[in-house]
């Protein structure tokens, strides 16, 4: 009996050793995974480190900066004027091509109306003469771009609106061609995805609108437009966006082995709604952008104000403006609203005209984002509205180039580094870099050497600009500040590899989450190099 009870002992002693075998080596087992997966998110923490001590070591080069800021990931660009962003030489070209002609003293382009023709006798030759005339086409190129514009005997701020005048006509009929420049420029850059404002339905809504009287009941102006056929402006806005993409993906050869690096841009679109024209037309135009936004099967996202904010007009109506603003929007909940607003400064117009556009576009215009915002230190409460601005999570589309030709603002004039003090969220966009003669590195240049941003922040803004961006779908950071991931895919954002049938899923189904994987395995891809 005593033998049967040893062995008995003796196996219960063995099963106990093997179990605890078994547990050490499962916990070494365990405490190595974790300390991979540590290692991991510790080796791009150090790329992202050593990327950003890089860029501090080339401070003192431009050239070098540029040449690093050409390559860095930029994410989107979300303010951006589709005709404005098309240089000045390509519309040489169309104006020749379509046989406008051109006013050798204005530099503006007309459309000669049948039997009339260009007349050179006149001061009107066709634009066509400016291919093999050097002296005009460079004329051409400083009246309609900021280029030279010190000599234009005209301050910033007049000499860049003016242009979109002079160069109107070769826009007409032009969408897809400007699409394909303005994407295989962004491309180059490296930017996933552009928000383009653009007038949608070519007119159409400006025609119906300026035979509308508005009137104090929003409601019955509403109506008179549906009865005058408002619902036309959004079909023809739906058939000229389609019609411009597949003219664009035909001139870059998209879905062919040949197929320029723009084809893989994502675009969406923002109607724009003239505020310097009369209410009628104003009203008829936002109707027709909130519709157009409101649709799930539109590529038009959301809508915003344009041209000068200080214009009599736009001072005159801003108030007003608002009002339809905040009437329209319930009406239209899956829209959105970004407005310029606060593209202002000191003289250009009266002090009160500086106080209350920024609080008044997002508090009573429920705008989701903020153009330019310069003015906001002249604000009534300012501190306040940044507080409130942080609390709304509004962002601002940070606009250097602009900012400086147009307002003279840059340096530490600029409200920037105020908005970044408050915690408000911030993005770097071209707004209108044809007319600027810049593109989004040169932006991302204008950040690191007038405002002194380093790698990280500049790559937190980049990160912003898609999280901030219009485009359907949960994102892929829970919390966008600090840019913790959703729980679906911590373990996958940790070793940058797509492998968790929950993070596939969730990117699977948001468009937003698929564009910020791309631009984080960018970003991975970017720092191992450093």
């Amino acid at each position: 009996m005593r033998g049967i009870s040893s062995l008995r002992s003796l196996l219960t002693n063995t099963s106990r050793t093997l179990l605890l075998l078994l547990l050490f080596v499962f916990t070494l087992q365990g405490q190595a995974g974790s300390v991979s997966q540590d290692t991991r998110a510790s080796r791009l923490a150090s790329s992202e480190q050593r990327t950003a001590r890089y860029f501090e070591s080339i401070r003192k080069s431009p050239q070098q900066e540029l040449a690093f800021l050409i390559q860095m990931p930029k994410g989107a660009d979300l303010h951006n004027h589709l005709s404005g962003a098309v240089y000045a030489e390509s519309y040489i070209k169309w104006a020749s091509d379509s046989g406008l002609c051109i006013n050798i003293k204005t530099m503006a382009l007309s459309v000669p109306t049948p039997p009339a023709k260009c007349d050179p006798k006149s001061g009107q030759p066709p634009a066509s003469t400016a291919l093999p005339n050097s002296g005009l086409y460079n004329q051409m190129i400083d009246a309609w771009s900021m280029r030279n514009w010190q000599n234009s005997g005209q301050t910033g701020h007049d000499h860049f609106f003016d242009t979109f005048i002079k160069f109107g006509p070769a826009t007409w009929d032009q969408n897809g061609k400007m699409l394909a420049e303005v994407v295989a420029r962004a491309a180059r850059g490296h930017v996933l995805y552009l928000e383009l404002m653009l007038t949608p339905d070519g007119g159409v809504s400006s025609q119906i609108g300026k035979n509308i009287k508005v009137s104090e009941n929003l409601n019955t102006t509403l109506n008179e437009l549906k009865s005058a056929g408002i619902d036309r402006a959004e079909a023809a806005g739906v058939s000229a966006v389609q019609a411009a993409e597949t003219e664009k993906n035909q001139l870059l050869k998209c879905a062919t082995p040949q197929a320029d690096a723009g084809c893989s841009v994502t675009i969406r679109y923002i109607a724009q709604v003239s505020r310097g024209a009369d209410p009628g037309t104003v009203f008829a135009q936002m109707v027709t952008g909130f519709a157009l936004a409101n649709d799930p099967s539109s590529k038009v996202v959301a809508l915003n104000l344009v041209q000068p904010e200080d214009s009599p007009a736009s001072m005159r109506n801003f108030s007003l403006q608002m009002k339809m603003l905040n009437f329209l929007r319930p009406l239209y909940p899956r829209a959105h609203v970004s407005l310029h607003a606060g593209e202002l400064v000191p003289g250009i117009v009266p002090p009160k005209g500086l106080t209350f556009h920024i609080r008044d576009s997002v508090i009573v215009g429920h705008a989701e984002r903020i153009g330019h915002g310069v003015d906001i230190l002249h604000e009534d409460a300012p501190s306040e509205l940044m507080k409130e601005l942080v609390r709304r999570n509004v962002m601002i589309e940070i606009c250097l180039s602009s900012n400086d030709l147009i307002l003279g603002i840059s340096g530490r004039q600029h409200p920037l580094a105020t908005y970044m003090k408050y915690g408000v969220p911030v993005a770097l966009a071209t707004d209108d870099e044809g007319v600027s003669r810049s593109d989004i590195s040169h932006e991302f240049l204008r950040g690191a050497d007038d405002q002194g941003l380093g790698y990280l922040q500049l790559k937190m803004m980049t990160r912003n600009s898609l999280q901030y961006a219009f485009i359907s779908g949960g994102s892929l950071w829970s919390d966008a500040r600090k840019f913790f991931p959703v729980t679906q895919c911590a373990q996958d954002i940790a070793s940058m590899k797509l492998t968790s049938n929950s993070c596939k899923q969730y990117v699977a189904g948001s468009e937003k989450a698929k564009l910020q994987w791309r631009l984080e395995e960018e970003f991975n891809t970017f720092e191992r190099q450093y």
